[in-house]
């Protein structure tokens, strides 16, 4: 079994999420680094190659056939994760594929042939599944801490031209009307609401256009999932909202957790510091509050070493490709039920 220090790593995509990836790698023992992208290195890119050896390729099949990767990470736009991805499979890759996972099911069948063929390791990479907010939460789920689920609120707030201040957001793959708006960008809280809770089907979907900040793809959007558990969710997903908020508000047969987030992590640091899960009791008083703290990299890079540990092992990721799969399919159909107003 190949040692993980020894796997022969390939990035492609170098813009914020790329760099972040082959940082966090270098910090954790990868030595043997690549990365395809067909633009000119950004600031934080020449420093990473200043840093050590990176090897840097502006084609991606000349990446994988020269470089020859063991393991490969998918940061490009989401229109090209699915083709990237099936050829990375068939030269045997183990496959590391950022969020969302495409935004089409065209061609997921044949990758996930291929990678049940070649008997890869996958991961879908949904970070906020690392966050000790979100952990914590799995858990006190997972001891039945506030008896049977009944409902939740699950949400998320943001302002799309504040995202990326180096790249226009009119010209980001999120204004993108085809790879872009909110249900595949911020599709971490319908990952969250499927891993919390269990699968789901979709019942209710009603989305509003961007129209505020000049775009046409969808900004806003209100699902309602029914899940097989028995529970319901109801899942806010926004970017063109001033005020950042997350969090989620779990209703059960014995209690209720609430996490609320009202800044970016590392962003003010005060308030990640004051960030607390709140457990209340059947009697509906505060039984117990759980500091989470967490600084903005700390998810990234536990789940990049969640995964190398699953590579390491031989082992399924908590987040493999049907994951991703599954919470695509209920944001795809969002988009076909939706009710968008003029």
């Amino acid at each position: 079994m190949t040692k993980i220090s020894e796997h022969r790593v390939l990035v492609s995509g170098a813009g914020s999420i790329g760099v972040r990836h082959l940082k966090n790698l270098r910090a954790l023992g990868i030595s043997t680094l690549a990365f395809a992208d067909p633009g000119p290195p950004s600031e934080g890119l020449s420093a990473l190659q200043q840093e050590g050896s990176l090897q840097a390729f502006t084609e991606y099949e000349k990446a994988l056939s020269e470089f020859k990767p063991t393991i490969v990470f998918l940061c490009s736009p989401t229109a090209f994760h699915i083709a990237q991805a099936t050829l990375a499979a068939r030269a045997g890759c183990h496959l590391f594929i950022e969020k969302p996972l495409s935004h089409s099911p065209d061609g997921i069948d044949a990758l996930l042939s291929e990678c049940e063929a070649h008997h890869l390791v996958t991961m879908v990479g949904c970070n906020w599944r690392f966050h000790p907010g979100s952990q914590l939460i799995k858990k006190l789920l997972t001891q039945h801490a506030i008896g049977d689920v009944l409902s939740a609120r699950i949400r998320t707030a943001s302002f799309l031209p504040h995202w990326r201040r180096a790249v226009p957001y009119k010209e980001s793959y999120s204004a993108d009307p085809a790879q872009g708006g909110v249900l595949l960008d911020c599709i971490h809280e319908i990952d969250l609401a499927l891993w919390y809770f269990g699968a789901a089907s979709l019942e209710f979907a009603s989305v509003l256009p961007a129209t505020s900040i000049g775009l046409t793809v969808d900004g806003l959007a209100e699902l309602l999932l029914r899940h097989t558990s028995g529970a319901l969710s109801s899942v806010h997903l926004s970017f063109v909202q001033r005020t950042w908020r997350r969090g989620c508000e779990i209703i059960g047969s014995e209690g209720t957790i609430r996490w609320e987030l009202r800044s970016p992590p590392g962003v003010f640091p005060a308030e990640d510091a004051a960030a607390k899960v709140l457990l209340y009791g059947a009697d509906g008083a505060l039984r117990e509050s759980f500091p989470v703290a967490a600084d903005r990299d700390t998810p990234y890079k536990e789940e990049v070493r969640h995964f190398l540990d699953a590579v390491a092992r031989g082992e399924e990721t908590d987040a493999p490709l049907s994951h991703g799969v599954s919470a695509l399919m209920i944001a795809l159909g969002a988009r076909e039920l939706k009710n968008v107003s003029p």
